[in-house]
């Protein structure tokens, strides 16, 4: 491969290649959470990036014609100021004019620096730049197991299937058997396939920290259309289904959140139409709203770890886990442990919903027990989202940053808040559903739930994006104030499964010093004996009739 920052190169991939190409290299220059910033209302920013606790801001400045005026370092004085940088940099494949290296010299004069990496800086950096990013994660033991029944599955019978919580690592286990091909058949050409545009943007990201940089590595989506397509291309469904139509064999396919596969659609038109690829899947929750299991195609789970056995090895951070209930009408209790009702009729009679001026008074409360809080909320709508934030920032100086962060927020300013949020500048982010896939947040330490989901799958990814180890980081505090019987099922399995020796009692230590507990101790016990026998019901629709086992006698 020619070196990505060669300025031949560079001058052929045009303005978004070069932005692209400072992307792949910051991460080899041992900088940490790089993010295009690159649009309208950038503030003279394309990239920003962390190194050493430092923010840092980057200006792309592409060029055919060998030089570029001062324009681009007017940019790069207003992102200095905007994002509180405390380095700055512009970068182009050519060399700055007169002008421009004129108006640099009179802002250095006045304290303003702005370092300059041109096409000769750029194409040294590519030379001498590590192979391998710095921060490359290297296998614990159980992924390298995880590693090694993926590749032996592949080689076997052609296909895989790894089943990962959220935060286990799952793209970590996916990128070293893509490395590990790479390292035995250099010129195979590798096919990484998610459902999202945004999904595979950050998977092309996940993986170079496992690749060399003589892999080159690029994304297909519909509205990005590379040229070539040697080494790895991330693709969404469609893209990679019309890649395949026009002649492309890969020779190595990765689904991402394989549960997305089913028995008909792209999916499998794609998996079919490459039948002589080897194979595998990977995914955190193996759960799907219809009958199909993903299993008929890639065959038996090569490796398995849930949430709840990464808990108990050490593999995720512990939790403390507090259910809110507070308000539960225990004479209904007692109703309805008489008589049939459907799921949506138990959670209107039987919860009294927290208000979120409540909420927020327990959040304080817990918030001020955490060394360096990072925090979201997950809340019911975008509008809720927004309150919340506006709500939180009102409430408490230290919550004078929130900000909410959904689907409705442009893609440049989630950016923006993610690098806010790593850097501890904008403390807590209220959300509906952003961090369900993707998206990875390992300093978040609290996380509360005001939202009412009946996806088992949703509950995990959601929970999981706290639970990721990192340096200085001992638990997650999740709070809990989801009024519905399915979450409290999903919470009484969950502790069951972390409880050492007899899963079926509930007052043994759980492992690691993990807690999931009631905020009233016997609301707990009560509604596990209430519920215990009802199959299902975490998964169970609104209109299901449940009928439970009298317990009048408890409650009375």
């Amino acid at each position: 491969m020619t070196n990505f920052l060669d300025s031949r190169k560079l001058l052929a991939d045009g303005p978004r290649g070069l932005t692209h190409a400072l992307e792949r290299a910051l991460w080899h220059l041992g900088f940490v959470d790089v993010r295009v910033v690159d649009g309208r209302d950038d503030g003279g920013a394309d990239l920003l990036a962390v190194r050493n606790g430092q923010q840092w801001v980057v200006q792309s400045k592409w060029t055919s014609r060998g030089t570029i005026d001062r324009v681009g370092i007017d940019d790069c004085e207003r992102a200095k100021t905007r994002y509180e940088a405390d380095k700055c940099v512009l970068a182009t494949n050519g060399a700055l004019s007169r002008g421009a290296e004129s108006r640099r010299k009179i802002l250095d004069d006045v304290g303003i620096k702005i370092d300059v990496w041109n096409g000769k800086t750029l194409a040294s950096i590519g030379e001498r730049m590590s192979t391998d990013v710095p921060s490359r994660l290297r296998p614990r033991k159980y992924q390298k197991r995880a590693i090694t029944r993926l590749r032996e599955d592949l080689a076997q019978r052609q296909r895989a299937l790894l089943v990962l919580a959220t935060g286990l690592g799952k793209t970590m286990v996916g990128g070293e058997v893509i490395r590990q091909h790479l390292d035995e058949h250099p010129h195979d050409r590798i096919l990484v396939v998610a459902h999202m545009r945004e999904l595979v943007e950050q998977l092309e990201r996940s993986l170079w920290r496992h690749l060399p940089k003589t892999v080159s590595t690029q994304v297909l989506t519909s509205e990005r259309k590379p040229t070539a397509f040697d080494g790895v291309t991330c693709a969404t469904i469609d893209s990679a289904l019309g890649l395949v139509a026009d002649g492309y064999k890969p020779n190595l396919i990765m689904i991402d959140e394989t549960h997305h596969v089913g028995a008909a659609g792209m999916y499998q038109m794609l998996l079919e139409a490459c039948a002589g690829a080897l194979q595998f899947g990977v995914t955190a929750t193996p759960w799907r709203g219809d009958k199909f299991d993903i299993e008929d195609h890639f065959g038996a789970a090569s490796f398995t770890m849930g949430i709840e056995e990464g808990m108990r090895e050490g593999h995720l951070v512990k939790v403390d886990y507090r259910l809110f209930v507070d308000d539960l009408d225990w004479d209904f209790v007692a109703a309805a442990s008489r008589q049939g009702h459907t799921i949506r009729e138990l959670n209107s009679k039987l919860f009294l919903p927290q208000r979120d001026e409540v909420v927020i008074d327990y959040l304080r409360e817990a918030w001020r027990g955490i060394h360096e809080p990072r925090g979201i909320v997950f809340c019911q709508t975008i509008e809720h989202a927004e309150r919340m934030a506006e709500l939180l920032a009102s409430s408490d100086p230290a919550w004078a940053r929130a900000a909410a962060l959904h689907s409705g927020v442009p893609k440049q300013h989630r950016q923006i808040l993610l690098n806010s949020f790593r850097l501890g500048r904008v403390p807590i982010l209220t959300t509906v559903d952003v961090f369900n896939e993707g998206v990875d947040v390992p300093d978040v330490n609290i996380i509360a739930f005001l939202r009412v989901t009946h996806s088992r799958r949703i509950f995990v990814q959601q929970l999981g994006r706290g639970l990721r180890l990192r340096d200085g980081k001992e638990s997650l505090l999740a709070l809990d104030f989801v009024s519905d019987i399915r979450r409290v099922a999903a919470a009484l399995r969950l502790r069951r499964s972390l409880n050492v020796g007899d899963t079926e009692t509930l007052n043994l230590p759980l492992a690691r010093g993990n807690k999931i507990e009631f905020t009233d101790a016997s609301v707990g016990s009560l509604l596990d004996q209430w519920i215990r026998d009802a199959a299902d019901l975490e998964t169970s629709a609104d209109e299901v009739h449940l009928q439970f086992p009298d317990v009048s006698a408890s409650v009375n």
